[in-house]
């Protein structure tokens, strides 16, 4: 579990290459198991957009209880970081290049979860409306201000603009 303070960062250019780089090691290795492409989902994905500097990553795959993508994702150096609710959601976590000073975020979802449309759903309209992104900024900012190390806060008090557009 991460420790750190939540710190909110102006965009970096530099973000979609740093998804790109691991996407090209990550998406080969899961093939087997891939229902689609690997997704650069989250804050870092729109371009302009302040956000923690975490590179979430998704990806899709028929089943839960497929066997050795553990293996699989540490043999490239990710580790197996989950999250609260993530075995009753059928989700598995793995962060790069450790969970307590990740860089990069990958989120595994069965394809029949009804989460991942609204992830990308949500994304994508932050792309397309540069105004509902500058208010979820603020949004994360006053977030990060009133408590940088409560992520269980941090994340609910997002919820409702999240839910609200995806």
């Amino acid at each position: 579990m991460r420790q750190d303070p939540i710190k909110i960062l102006a965009y970096d250019p530099s973000w979609p290459d740093a998804f790109e780089q691991q996407r090209r090691r990550v998406e080969p290795a899961l093939l087997p198991w891939l229902t689609g492409p690997l997704e650069h989902i989250g804050s870092t994905a729109v371009p302009g957009l302040a956000a923690k500097p975490i590179i979430d990553m998704m990806a899709r795959i028929d089943s839960y209880d497929a066997a050795g993508i553990d293996h699989t994702m540490a043999a490239l150096g990710w580790v197996h970081a989950p999250e609260p609710g993530d075995a009753e959601s059928r989700k598995w976590s793995f962060c790069y290049p450790d969970a307590a000073r990740r860089t990069h975020h990958l989120h595994i979802y069965e394809d029949s979860a009804d989460i991942w449309p609204r992830l990308l759903t949500f994304r994508d309209h932050l792309r397309t409306h540069p105004d509902a992104a500058a208010e979820y900024a603020e949004l994360k900012r006053s977030l990060a201000a009133e408590d940088a190390h409560d992520r269980p806060r941090y994340r609910a008090g997002k919820a409702p603009f999240i839910d609200r557009l995806s």
